[in-house]
């Protein structure tokens, strides 16, 4: 059965326990929390999602860590999957990364999908320090120091950004062989590397269930091509009203998950009440009737 998430994007913080206990129960699979490190003063027009190239967010949104953000759900749920979506991954020094999101799926019994992204706001990556340029690459040879650190008893790495002497890492995540990494992006280089590399894709903007076809296809392109075999998750942004016939169009497109992002009331944004409504009118009208 077709797995339905939430985010919890512009949800206060006060009210992010309640509001993901009540998920649990009315049987929401997965809650995700977006990230992003910093914001210039100004953000430029360079959102690659949106026509107008304007984000969704303005400098001073609020936003908390996700990996923190998701213990602290961890702590008052049991079942629901907790989901970066997604985390910018060649922001952060890999060791770092692996240690937080194993101690996540350590404390949460096995409930991490670790979606990542390269980004998309350079300003971002000046300000912390990070190269822009090379961040592609060095994604690259940061999912592949995870997995070991991961996977493997006595690691040791040499490659063109990261390189190290044999180390232990203890102790590994609780799933096996690790928690999924699932890749954000909608270039053609962003599928590929989703398709070689990680263990789904997630939608970075508003995909309808057309557009998702043509998405799965040009993966499991990409997957025989380099042999890769096994379970593939697709997870998308409801881009159209969530009603139990276009879901199932989702996942008769090729989707195993649909996360929805509540409509916020403009008056109260972030009242606790707007995210109880929602739950409860798609507990009423979608998953009970799954």
């Amino acid at each position: 059965m077709i797995n339905i998430g939430f985010s919890i994007f512009g949800l206060k913080p006060t009210a992010i326990l309640k509001v993901a206990a009540r998920a649990e129960e009315l049987g929401f699979g997965s809650v995700w929390v977006g990230e992003h490190l910093v914001f210039p003063a100004e953000i430029p027009a360079t959102y690659p999602y949106s026509a107008s190239g304007r984000a969704p967010v303005n400098p001073e949104s609020p936003l908390l860590d996700p990996l923190v953000v998701l213990g602290f759900i961890a702590a008052a749920t049991k079942k629901i999957k907790l989901g970066t979506g997604v985390y910018i991954l060649p922001l952060r020094n890999p060791f770092v990364t692996a240690r937080a999101v194993t101690t996540l799926d350590c404390l949460s019994e096995g409930r991490v999908i670790f979606g990542v992204g390269v980004g998309w706001l350079k300003e971002e990556f000046q300000a912390v320090g990070e190269n822009w340029e090379n961040r592609l690459k060095r994604m690259g040879e940061a999912v592949e120091v995870i997995k070991r650190l991961w996977t493997e008893d006595t690691i040791q790495y040499k490659g063109h950004y990261y390189s190290f002497d044999a180390v232990k890492f203890q102790p590994k995540p609780v799933q096996k062989p690790h928690p999924p990494i699932e890749f954000g992006g909608v270039t053609k280089a962003a599928l590929r590397r989703a398709a070689e590399l990680g263990d789904g894709w997630i939608s970075a903007g508003r995909f309808e269930p057309e557009d998702v076809v043509k998405v799965v296809e040009e993966i499991q392109g990409y997957r025989r091509e380099a042999g890769k075999t096994g379970p593939f998750n697709i997870t998308c942004l409801c881009a159209i009203e969530p009603t139990l016939e276009n879901i199932r169009r989702y996942e008769a497109a090729g989707a195993t998950r649909v996360y929805l992002r509540p409509l916020l009331s403009r008056r109260s944004p972030g009242l606790e009440g707007d995210f109880y409504s929602f739950l409860e009118h798609t507990y009423n009208t979608l998953l009970s009737k799954l």
